[in-house]
């Protein structure tokens, strides 16, 4: 599969010679096989561009400009397409290439496959390491196995019947230490809601002292200025005496 690249070698746009060369460029970074299609002196190649870009992917004048790229026959896409796919490392897919082994678009791809099928995978081999791992003991298909059971049954139940007042007397110590666990606990919620009650209203006074002394400080220097005013008119009133006495 051989990509190709059709460009404009006389294009007399500096943003389309950009895109040309960016592409180029990064494909030979690659070591991808391309091959240049120039339309501006081969008209052949300009018409089968123009026929081969989608009709959803050509701009409003129906006319596609370079940089277009191919896979053989397949449309790949455009300038803006590949350097969106350049951004999210997937170039390889946008070109319809496999990854070569080791790079970041192969461990991507390797990573969303098996976040993919892994759990499923899992979940068969679970399966059927399962079926392969039950074995019917051999006494339980000779039918020896039942009375064995039974006397194990019957011995439970004696032990049972033997430590049954232990386990009543554990349950009531139990019991009653749950009962003064719950006792400790509210009463150190009580003594939590107290303390920030306290708080509260500690930071409500300091508050309040904060704003009185603000308020204390702003008179001040309201009856500062409004002296400092009343001076000025003063010593202007006693300068225009001055000057009329004069």
């Amino acid at each position: 599969m051989v990509i190709k690249v059709f460009l404009a070698s006389s294009s007399g746009s500096t943003a389309i010679k950009k895109k040309q060369q960016d592409v180029v460029g990064f494909l030979e970074a690659l070591k991808v096989e391309y091959a240049q299609l120039d339309i501006a002196c081969n008209e052949e190649n300009r018409m089968w561009m123009r026929q081969n870009v989608p009709q959803e992917k050509k701009p409003a004048n129906g006319i596609p400009l370079p940089p277009q790229i191919f896979n053989e026959e397949s449309y790949c896409g455009d300038y803006d397409t590949f350097f969106d796919a350049k951004e999210d490392n997937s170039v390889y897919a946008f070109l319809g290439l496999p990854p070569p082994p080791g790079s970041k678009e192969a461990e991507l791809a390797d990573k969303a496959h098996i976040l993919e099928n892994g759990t499923h995978a899992e979940e068969t081999n679970g399966e059927e390491n399962l079926d392969d791992s039950i074995e019917v003991p051999v006494e339980e298909r000779n039918g020896d196995a039942h009375g064995e059971e039974e006397q194990a049954a019957e011995e439970e139940e004696e032990e049972e019947g033997e430590g049954g007042e232990e386990e009543e007397v554990a349950e009531g110590e139990t019991a009653e230490d749950d009962a003064l666990e719950g006792e400790t606990a509210g009463d150190a919620a009580e003594e939590a809601v107290e303390e920030t009650d306290e708080a509260h209203a500690d930071e409500e006074e300091q508050e309040e002292a904060d704003e009185d002394r603000e308020e204390e400080e702003l008179r001040q220097l309201e009856e500062e200025e409004e002296a400092e005013v009343q001076e000025e008119e003063e010593d202007d009133e006693e300068e225009t005496q001055g000057e009329e006495a004069e």
